[in-house]
């Protein structure tokens, strides 16, 4: 992937097929993740707890109130932008050659939005609570640390092309 760069009026990345295919996967499965989160009433899971996280800390009957009024919405936001970035990669999940991939000023900010809940999952999954916290050492946790990263990269050369855009 060649970082994000201003398109004229849009913000411009190519994506192979393998960046184009693991971006959309993991963007899918954090929209799963919070649709089943939606319907299941079971134990919370600490990764929506991470993308869902109580308004008061202090107040377990307000935060449930406030999440009651508000959960539904921010759910169902927070798939929408899960969904932009995999609607945005369709075409390079199949492509022979890297895909140029562009974003206008809605698309920019639902893969901000979208980049961000994908290394929340990431992070609650490694247990990584604070930004120098050491990720496992075992093969699993590697690989995912290195997805962590590239994620992150990906954010920061976005926000750098959004800024010198803006």
């Amino acid at each position: 992937m060649r970082g994000f760069r201003a398109a004229g009026e849009n913000l411009s990345a190519e994506f192979d097929r393998v960046e184009a295919a693991l971006l959309s996967q993991l963007a899918g499965q954090v929209a799963a993740l919070l649709r089943g989160a939606q319907a299941d009433d079971a134990a919370p899971d600490p990764v929506i707890a991470r993308l869902l996280p109580d308004a008061y800390t202090d107040d377990p009957e307000a935060s449930a109130e406030f999440r009651r009024f508000t959960s539904a919405d921010l759910t169902e936001r927070k798939v929408r932008n899960a969904l932009m970035i995999v609607a945005s990669v369709e075409s390079a999940t199949t492509a022979s050659e890297s895909v140029e991939v562009l974003l206008d000023g809605v698309a920019a900010q639902a893969w901000l939005r979208a980049l961000t809940d994908i290394r929340l999952v990431l992070a609650a999954r490694l247990g990584i609570e604070e930004d120098d916290d050491e990720i496992r050492a075992d093969e699993q946790a590697l690989i995912l640390g290195d997805v962590y990263d590239w994620l992150g990269w990906m954010q920061e050369s976005l926000l750098s092309a959004l800024d010198l855009d803006g």
